[in-house]
């Protein structure tokens, strides 16, 4: 059944092309961009002009949608951006499960982080957050936990390949190389789009090869 979809972070990394597929699929797309971002928002979608971090200006245009999709984060995250994790992503991630309880909001999507892990604990500990806050907020959600997603730009992380393969027959390390999977750009969009279309109930985590299967839950 077609659903209507509001989107942040609907000119990024993964909004772009979640948004073009969704269109594909016959939903109807509202997407949340600064006015300088506008133009890059696909083409079919209704934009929405505002501040992902101040809800006052776009928190009443988000119904018709049923659907919240969250993508608002820090670009390239690593260990020296701990203050970017605190005032972008722990406060978009705030204003938009507020935005979304306000607006009767049925399902909201969130992609989250992939955890325990060795590294990255300040950007573990805003996703934890924001999972927390979700969960409290009680609208039925479905969390996304990727450690890393392959695609363009994104690329470096195709030489820990080998490593993964090694770590996954070994069982001692079978667990932790299933839950941080080297996720692949189309299955993470995939992997969106079935969150999207899936009924909510309760709170639905999604890490690991089932991201890396676009969704499914068994190979």
């Amino acid at each position: 059944m077609p659903r209507t979809v509001f989107v942040t972070g609907s000119t990024g990394y993964l909004g772009r092309p979640l948004i073009a597929s969704l269109l594909e699929r016959g939903h109807r797309v509202r997407a949340l961009a600064r006015p300088a971002s506008i133009s890059r928002i696909p083409i079919g979608a209704d934009a929405v002009t505002g501040n992902a971090l101040d809800s006052t200006g776009w928190q009443s245009l988000i119904a018709p949608a049923e659907t919240f999709v969250h993508l608002i984060g820090t670009p390239h995250p690593n260990p020296r951006k701990a203050a970017e994790f605190q005032s972008i992503d722990l406060v978009s991630i705030r204003t938009a499960v507020d935005a979304a309880r306000a607006a009767g909001i049925r399902h909201f999507v969130y992609v989250s982080v992939a955890h325990p892990a060795p590294v990255m604990h300040a950007f573990i500990a805003v996703r934890q957050e924001g999972e927390r806050l979700i969960r409290s907020s009680g609208i039925p959600a479905t969390i996304l936990r990727p450690w890393y997603v392959l695609g363009p730009g994104h690329r470096w992380a195709y030489a820990l390949a080998p490593v993964y393969a090694l770590a996954r027959l070994l069982p001692s390390t079978r667990v932790g190389a299933e839950r941080l999977a080297l996720i692949p750009y189309r299955a993470m969009i995939a992997s969106l789009v079935n969150a999207v279309e899936s009924e909510p109930m309760g709170v639905r985590i999604m890490e690991g090869g089932e991201l890396a299967r676009g969704g499914n839950a068994a190979a």
